[in-house]
């Protein structure tokens, strides 16, 4: 039995098992003359077993141990356990003690298992009191108060044997109004590696420690020339301020013999807010983050603390791998992703740390893999899988647990970390007593793993992805502790995965029918890859106009690689929100530029130019667009000769651009136009705008008019022709008759014109000699920029 099993290798003394026995014989007697004084009526309790009274009013009592140091003590060390009892209970418990208990030797990793599960047992076995003055009592224990115990006590004392993990409980006994016997009314287990000497052979463990955040930075930007990122929020400045979580994980982590895993996405993130930031409001307004010092500073002491150590980079946002494999292999473009994911990491980590990093690692989440989630991981580079043992499960003989590379096939090594470590500073931790129980928890795994064979092996430990500050707190003091102990020696991820393999260890990949379904049903769907696909293609199409794309390319790509991230498990509503901002952004980009509306033109000849405007509302300039111009009824409009007329466009950043196409009237009517713009590599581009053209040829009619007032024309010019040689031949005539009798008071040879007569026409007639004839009106308006008014002409 499992009971019996726990006692093996416990050895009390003589001297206490001789106090134990009087005791119980004191205990017994007034129970006894109980029995003997019972009427008839309760014979029947009377064979109720006396274990069973006396844990009846068990587990009235919560023992809290808040701290137990040394956490792996060595000979000559003094134990110090401290903590807080609680009587949950109704009645008040007098005569209490609290005592510590050594249990047995556990022998297997599943042993320390049973033992936590059932840590706050009372009728499971608790082994030999210590006893003597390393007790602390209590008078009283009244309901709801809690009580504070500090117990000190040489190790020696514990009566310790061979090596190994063992039991140690703490427990509360007292005794009740209703039970007026000795019991014990609460217990909390925990364990204590011993291994006072230097082990044989020493583990070599690797401990990850991840720097990995949510999403916080949007796709969109300022329109300044520093291109000013706006952030979803200011959390990230909460968690890398002084206390925050991700100031936490490098101001332990710097003290620590650890990897470093670290997300490029969340060090660009930071990088940016440091030259200054904004912070999404309501509606399209941004207010401006003020943690640029903050960013500074937590920079600065990462790469103090990365200085000299593995680091070793995940892919650009940590993009889901799971969720790519199983929902977004079948949506083009989605490998293509990751593969970009991938390739900027080295332009990302090593500008801001300063170290060169590691890129042949992938690590799914919780280290679940199947075959699908392989091949997703290694297509974009990785040679290196980090899975956990719960995935990649042991289904042969070794009795112990084999070292974590294994070779699975194709150049791919997986790397297993051990499952029991790795998950063991998950949940809530903020209690300082369920922090010292998992690093025990944690000591004993270790230390019970390293004693399963002589032969030395490599692990490693990969925990949760965003530990919380009190999560990481309780690694740090684990890992130091294991790092003081006497059978542990620190190794980086890079040397567990070269290390000899064990070759019976498993290196068959599970199939993806035993990917855990709890983690599926946290995968993004496929609705999400086809989302990012379409906010590609529009990007792809965008681009090819810009004159400088990099403004764009770089924070939309950035965007829809963080669009794939792991962080967004379990926030589907979120996730999907992230998306639609980054398309609609894009869509809004996109709108900036375009083709001004035009209303109904009239065309009130055979010939005539039709002016449409290009508008660009960007910052920067756009070419390699091409505008084209076409009638639906050809037969009544030609634009150029033809159905249609192309020209390219460029245009400057903030302004418009008119282009104009010639057009030819074959017939009276309403013709319709439609103006579209192209890329040069023939993609429509943006909307088109239809508009028609009111066609109104030049009739006889007014060919006849037209005629009739250049003939009336003609013969007024013919009437004042004659009218002036009849003018001239008087003066002449006038001229010979004066000069006969008034030539010496005329000199110039001129007479007095009389009044009434013409001289106002011989002066016209100067005038006609010195000025000409207007030249013509221009053929082509003024340009402008404005949309065509109701009834707007063109220029002919």
């Amino acid at each position: 039995m499992a009971e019996a099993a726990d006692f093996q290798g416990t050895s009390p003394s003589p001297a206490r098992r001789w106090l134990r026995r009087t005791a119980a014989l004191l205990a017994g007697v007034p129970l006894l003359t109980g029995l003997v004084q019972l009427p008839a009526a309760g014979s029947a309790h009377a064979d109720v077993p006396d274990s069973a009274k006396a844990a009846s009013g068990s587990g009235t009592v919560s023992v809290a141990l808040d701290s137990l140091s040394p956490s792996a003590p060595t000979d000559g060390d003094t134990l110090t356990v401290s903590g807080t009892v609680t009587n949950n209970g109704k009645q008040k418990i007098t005569d209490a003690q609290v005592d510590l208990r050594v249990g047995p030797r556990l022998s297997t990793r599943s042993a320390i298992d049973t033992v936590a599960r059932d840590g706050d047992e009372v009728r499971s076995s608790l082994g030999s009191e210590v006893g003597g003055k390393y007790v602390e009592k209590f008078p009283e224990l009244s309901p709801g108060v809690a009580e504070h115990f500090d117990i000190s006590v040489p190790v020696d004392e514990l009566d310790l044997g061979q090596n190994g993990v063992y039991q140690l409980a703490v427990a509360l006994s007292g005794q009740t109004s209703a039970q007026p016997w000795e019991q014990v009314l609460g217990v909390q287990r925990t364990f204590l590696p011993w291994q006072p000497d230097e082990a044989g052979t020493r583990t070599k463990t690797t401990y990850l420690w991840p720097l990995v955040s949510t999403v916080h930075m949007t796709a969109e930007t300022e329109s300044n020339e520093q291109q000013t990122p706006v952030f979803l929020d200011d959390d990230l400045a909460e968690e890398i301020s002084p206390g925050g979580r991700l100031d936490q994980m490098v101001q332990l982590g710097k003290d620590l013999d650890v990897t470093w895993v670290i997300d490029p996405g969340l060090l660009a993130s930071v990088d940016e807010m440091t030259r200054g930031y904004r912070i999404q409001g309501e509606g399209d307004t941004t207010t401006a983050g003020t943690h640029q010092a903050v960013a500074k500073q937590w920079l600065a002491d990462l790469q103090e603390a990365v200085a000299g150590k593995e680091v070793v980079a995940l892919p650009f946002a940590d993009p889901d791998l799971a969720s790519l494999a199983h929902n977004g292999t079948g949506v083009t473009g989605s490998l293509s992703q990751l593969k970009t994911a991938t390739d900027v990491v080295a332009n990302t980590v090593e500008p801001i740390l300063h170290v060169k990093p590691t890129t042949d690692f992938a690590w799914p989440v919780d280290g679940a893999i199947d075959p699908s989630i392989v091949k997703v991981a290694t297509s974009a580079g990785a040679d290196k899988i980090i899975t956990r043992s719960d995935s990649l499960r042991e289904t042969g003989d070794l009795p112990y647990t084999p070292s974590a590379a294994r070779p699975i096939g194709g150049g791919t090594t997986a790397v297993v970390a051990d499952a029991r470590l790795s998950t063991a500073f998950q949940g809530d931790l903020t209690k300082a007593s369920a922090s010292t129980l998992a690093v025990q928890h944690f000591l004993a795994q270790s230390l019970m793993l390293g004693r399963q064979t002589d032969k030395q092996r490599s692990v490693v430990v990969a925990p949760q992805r965003m530990p919380s500050a009190s999560q990481a707190l309780t690694m740090a003091e684990a890992v130091a502790a294991l790092e003081d102990g006497t059978w542990s020696e620190s190794q980086n991820l890079t040397e567990a995965a070269a290390a000899e393999p064990d070759p019976g260890a498993t290196t068959k990949v599970p199939p993806s029918s035993s990917y855990p379904s709890a983690l599926r049903k946290q995968e993004l769907l496929r609705e999400a890859f086809d989302q990012i696909a379409r906010t590609q293609a529009k990007l792809d199409k965008f681009k090819v106009i810009l004159s400088d794309e990099s403004r764009v390319v770089t924070p939309f790509g950035r965007a829809m690689n963080r669009e794939m991230s792991t962080s967004w498990r379990g926030r589907t509503t979120a996730a999907a929100s992230f998306r639609n901002d980054v398309e609609w952004y894009l869509n809004d980009l996109i709108g900036q530029v375009r083709l001004i509306d035009k209303s109904e033109t009239k065309l009130s000849g055979r010939s005539a130019t039709i002016p449409v405007t290009v508008q660009n509302n960007l910052v920067q300039g756009v070419d390699r667009l091409v505008l084209r111009l076409s009638s639906r009824n050809p037969t009544r409009l030609t634009i150029g000769g033809e159905d249609y007329q192309e020209q390219p466009v460029t245009v400057s950043g903030g302004h418009s651009q008119s282009v104009k196409f010639t057009t030819s009237a074959n017939a009276n009517g309403r013709a319709t136009v439609v103006a579209q713009l192209y890329t040069q590599d023939g993609q429509r581009y943006g909307e088109p705008v239809v508009f028609d053209v009111k066609v109104t040829e030049i009739t006889a009619t007014v060919m006849l008019v037209i005629g009739g007032g250049v003939l009336l024309l003609v013969l007024a010019g013919f009437r004042m022709y004659t009218q002036r040689k009849r003018a001239a031949a008087r003066e002449t005539a006038e001229d010979g008759s004066g000069r006969a009798g008034d030539g010496a008071e005329n000199p110039e040879g001129t007479a007095a014109r009389p009044a009434g007569e013409s001289g106002a026409g011989s002066r016209g007639g100067d005038r006609d000699d010195r000025e000409q004839p207007s030249d013509p009106a221009p053929d082509t308006a003024a340009e402008s920029a404005d949309p065509s008014g109701a009834g707007e002409r063109v220029d002919r």
